[in-house]
């Protein structure tokens, strides 16, 4: 738990009794109200210090307290820098320095809050709060850079594992898309097969068909008996034998022209 100093400073320089007093009255207001973790109505009591004595060190510098306690890390981290860029007193620039190391500190700004202790302690090395400080937000700096280092791991790790699965993932879908086209060949194929096969039943249903249409028509063709079929070659064998006669005789009749011819009566 970081440590904050509140230095209320007793003694102040003012123009004259009175306002010195309403100052007084003022900033004794605004601590009794602090103390009671009143700090809205305290930071009300700190202003009217500053309007009665606009000098005033105390009253500006509990007004950052009370700005700090409010979460106004802004404008408390304003009013602690305006002290210090005209303080010239060592122990009161360590003050200013170690509560604008907390504001930065709250205001998560590691390296600028680090740097703001190390300024306190050039100016008040014996403070054993800012020297706390200090190692805190140097502990919560390295934890900080810790985090971003495994969380870039981490991106990392997660960016080669969505690699990997977006490798497996386009793997399977290959694979799946592998699948499909083997088993549409394989239905293109058998469909073919199937094709092929009703073609030949069909070609084969043609066939058996043409046969049985040709077996029909030999068996509806008039049969001959066997004494047709001698009578018949009878008759052939009769025309041949007379066709062979008819041929001698023309042969012989030629021969006989010939003949006469030749015997001539000179």
């Amino acid at each position: 738990m970081v440590k904050v100093l509140m230095t209320m400073i007793l003694a102040v320089m003012v123009s004259s009794p009175l306002f010195a007093q309403q100052e007084r009255k003022f900033i004794r207001g605004g601590n009794d109200l602090f103390n009671k973790q009143d700090f809205e109505k305290a930071e009300v009591e700190y202003r009217k210090a500053l309007d009665t004595e606009v000098k005033s060190y105390e009253g500006a510098f509990n007004l950052g307290d009370a700005l700090y306690k409010q979460k106004k890390y802004d404008e408390a981290l304003q009013q602690f820098q305006s002290l210090a860029q005209n303080e010239k007193d060592k122990e009161k620039l360590g003050e200013l320095y170690h509560n604008i190391g907390n504001t930065l500190l709250s205001m998560n700004k590691l390296d600028e809050s680090i740097e703001a202790y190390k300024q306190s302690l050039r100016n008040r090395p014996n403070s054993q709060e800012t020297k706390y400080n200090l190692e805190f937000a140097r502990k919560m700096k390295q934890d900080q850079e810790n985090k971003d280092q495994n969380k870039d791991q981490n991106q990392d790790q997660n960016k080669d594992q969505n690699k990997d699965q977006n490798k497996d993932q386009n793997k399977d879908q290959q694979d799946q898309n592998k699948d499909s086209k083997d088993q549409e060949n394989k239905d293109q194929n058998k469909d073919q097969q199937d094709q092929n096969k009703d073609q030949q039943n069909k070609d084969q249903q043609n066939k058996d068909q043409q046969d049985k249409k040709d077996q029909q028509q030999q068996q509806q063709q008039p049969k001959i008996s066997k004494e047709d079929a001698e009578r018949l070659l009878e008759a052939l064998e009769a025309d041949e034998q007379k066709t062979q006669e008819k041929v001698q005789k023309d042969k012989a009749q030629t021969q006989k022209t010939k003949k006469m011819k030749i015997e001539k009566n000179w």
